[in-house]
């Protein structure tokens, strides 16, 4: 039984084609991996499906009474909500059915008898569908979710803008599992995830039983959960089946068939215009090159796909550290109150070192005390000398209207317009990308866009708070090279032990030491 048809779908922003011609099919129980590089339109094939986006053209239809679930990369939070209003507002539309209950009821006392019958009937079909989807049990249903995905320990009566950024996708996936909808549509969930709970959702979605279209580039966690694979490149959306293994089997032997074929044809035609060339002024040859010319008109010339810039990651490096990046006496992180026991690390010239452990717990506030971003709540960090500091925050903080240009100018005022178009095309970026404004790009565009800043600006220590959310795994791969080439210190926050492995000369489990646990 198909979910959702989507016919001829075309879609661009200004000059720039996002899709042409697209076409796709959901079944009932599919569970979808839909990949590319970042920029390909990933999530904009999702804010067009829920309606969030409207096409240029194409035609979307949903099957009747198919409850939608959306986890968007961007969602956000009212402010003045706590999780518990959060988690609570998947039960929104029952809560709208007991007020028309409690209408029904007041209007009952004033109503004649035909009316009263009438308001009896419509009452009773609303108390039956509250009860179907057992409304007296959501305070019960909130719980148990916040225990599951560790809300409960926060304290579900915590307001939303306290939360880091995986306490925040905790909360939305949380909703999202109360709501049970027909088909779950996520959008890079396991971004911010820790280890325990990328592990709990793995569980979740391989016994999954109803359909999902997932978007990620973390390919262990794909591996596991997926059985179709939907690539997008270039425009298209083309079906393999399989896990992404699987897929880059059949695409990487297509893509060679092809390649063999291209030159094949490029070495036949060059023969057949030589012998043209030659031949069509002679008489006596002359009806031979004809015939080969019309060979050359009818042959249908094979395309390659055009190949997407790949990133260079190549950090400037400054005068080298003293022999110690910083040391901390007795420090205790925090902001009304304490995260952390008083800790004593150290960190010397050269080291990767790498901080894990679950969101929350305080690798963010710790990485922004030793920067004397936030007041240590107490005890002290002491830097070493000569330190020349590259920073990477987990999130943009605001709306960016600035060109990918503008953004590189404002930072780089002396470079010319050469230099920022070729620090930007470096990082992977096309033409259609750095003339952008950033707020436009996907996730993982911006991403590569504070690289260029953090690239192009002389460091020793470079302190990067989750720097691979959103990127793709060809720009992962290359980051990590780059770092690992990089002779200069690092601090890095990660969740993703594929990425670090290779990379860290020391990991630190941050539980050991928080109170946020």
């Amino acid at each position: 039984m198909s979910i959702l048809n989507v016919e001829q779908l075309s879609h661009g922003f200004g000059d720039r084609a996002i899709f042409h011609n697209v076409s796709f099919r959901l079944l009932k129980g599919e569970h979808i991996g839909l990949i590319g590089a970042n920029g390909e339109g990933k999530s904009t094939f999702m804010n067009i499906i829920t309606g969030r986006l409207k096409p240029d053209e194409g035609k979307i239809e949903w099957a009747k009474r198919v409850r939608v679930g959306y986890l968007d990369q961007h969602t956000a939070l009212n402010k003045e909500m706590t999780i518990r209003d959060v988690l609570k507002s998947a039960f929104s539309f029952l809560f709208e059915m007991e007020e028309q209950m409690n209408s029904i009821c007041e209007k009952m006392g004033e109503a004649g008898e035909r009316e009263l019958n009438l308001l009896m009937e419509e009452l009773g079909v609303i108390q039956d569908l509250l009860m179907a989807h057992d409304f007296y049990t959501t305070d019960a249903r909130v719980e148990e979710v916040g225990r599951a995905l560790g809300l409960a320990e926060l304290g579900l009566d915590r307001q939303v803008t306290e939360l880091s950024g995986g306490q925040r996708t905790k909360v939305l996936l949380g909703k999202l599992l109360l709501e049970k909808p027909d088909i779950l549509l996520l959008d890079e969930p396991t971004n911010y995830l820790d280890t325990v709970h990328i592990e709990w959702l793995k569980r979740y979605l391989q016994e999954y039983e109803n359909a999902f279209i997932l978007i990620s580039h973390d390919i262990p966690f794909l591996n596991s959960v997926v059985n179709l694979i939907y690539h997008m490149q270039n425009q298209e959306l083309n079906r393999y089946a399989g896990d992404y293994d699987r897929f880059m089997e059949v695409y990487t032997a297509k893509k060679s068939q092809l390649e063999a074929a291209y030159k094949r044809q490029r070495q036949e035609i060059a023969e057949l215009e030589d012998f043209v060339a030659r031949n069509k002024a002679r008489v006596s040859t002359r009806n031979m090159a004809m015939s080969r010319q019309k060979k050359l008109d009818k042959m249908e010339v094979i395309e390659l796909a055009r190949e997407k810039p790949r990133p260079e990651f190549v950090f400037k490096e400054a005068r080298t550290a003293g022999r110690y990046i910083f040391e901390t006496n007795d420090l205790v992180i925090g902001y009304e109150e304490p995260l952390s026991t008083p800790l004593g690390i150290a960190m010397e010239r050269g080291e990767k070192v790498v901080l894990t452990g679950a969101n929350g717990i305080g690798k963010t506030t710790l990485l922004k005390s030793i920067l004397n971003m936030i007041p240590p709540y107490g005890g002290s960090v002491r830097l070493g000398d000569y330190l020349y500091i590259g920073y990477f925050e987990q999130e943009m903080k605001k709306i960016n209207k600035n060109t990918c240009i503008a953004e590189i100018w404002q930072e780089f005022p002396s470079y010319t317009q050469y230099e920022v178009r070729s620090a930007l095309a470096k990082c992977g970026l096309t033409s259609e990308h750095i003339e952008s404004q950033v707020r436009v790009l996907s996730g993982g565009e911006q991403a590569k866009v504070r690289l260029c800043k953090l690239m192009n600006k002389e460091t020793n220590i470079l302190l990067l708070d989750e720097p691979t959310n959103h990127l793709d795994s060809e720009a992962k791969a290359e980051l990590k090279r780059a770092l690992r080439a990089y002779k200069g210190s690092v601090l890095l926050i990660c969740h993703e032990p594929d990425f670090y492995e290779g990379l860290a000369t020391r990991v630190i489990d941050c539980s050991e030491w928080s109170l946020k646990l």
